[in-house]
Parts: structure tokens; C-alpha cells; sequence
């Protein structure tokens, strides 16, 4: 396949920043813990865990901050995320860190559709 089936997406981390004051962190994560995301695979610190309740909230943003927005663009500008159970105060960002250049045809076996 030639090069123009390339994209770029942003690699991400996604990291436990801080506690809101006057909070406590109740799920089983601490300050300082964090994932790494490049295209769809996502990578731990060897020995490290992430309680799957938050994660499961994050997920649906990371696609979105993966690619290029406009400068004025929420996504682009906001980076923090609280954690989605009502009682934790943890404080999630997410990071762009660098990019990597994919291939269509390395990661999706649906054909594009030849040049117009």
C-alpha cells in the first residue's frame, strides 16, 4: 500500500494529578499512577494497577484527545477529568506527549476506497 494511507494520532498519559481539597481518593488509585496510550494499545508501569470504574469513564474522551482539534476547541484546552464516582476526589490529566504515524492498512481491514 502506498504512504497516503498514513495518519497521525497523538500518544497520550493519563495520570492521577491531584486530590481536590478537603477530598479523599476512595477508588484504589494514587497520586502519580498513570497509563500510557499510543494508537489503541494502552501500557502500565510494570507492577501498577487502574481501578476499572474510572478507566471506564476516561475511555470514551482518549479517541477525541488522540486526534488533531481546533486550537478553541474544549478538548484541546481542557485536560482535567474527575473521577466519575461521587465520592473520590481524584483528579485525572490527560496529556499529549507525542505523536505516532499509522497505517490504514495495518490497522483496519476495511479497504479504502480508491483516489476520485
Amino acid at each position: 500500500m502506498s504512504s497516503n494511507d498514513e495518519f497521525t494520532l497523538y500518544d497520550l498519559k493519563v495520570e492521577v494529578a491531584e486530590c481536590r481539597a478537603g477530598w479523599e481518593m476512595v477508588c484504589n488509585h494514587e497520586i502519580g499512577d498513570y497509563f500510557e496510550l499510543s494508537g489503541e494499545n494502552l501500557t502500565l508501569p510494570p507492577g501498577q494497577s487502574f481501578p476499572l470504574y474510572p478507566l471506564a469513564a476516561l475511555l470514551p474522551l482518549l479517541p477525541a484527545k488522540q486526534r488533531e482539534t481546533h486550537v478553541h476547541d474544549w478538548m484541546t484546552s481542557d485536560t482535567d477529568i474527575a473521577c466519575p464516582d461521587p465520592n473520590c476526589g481524584a483528579i485525572f490529566r490527560i496529556t499529549r506527549t507525542g505523536t505516532t504515524t499509522f497505517r490504514h492498512g495495518d490497522v483496519s481491514a476495511v479497504p479504502l476506497a480508491p483516489p476520485a
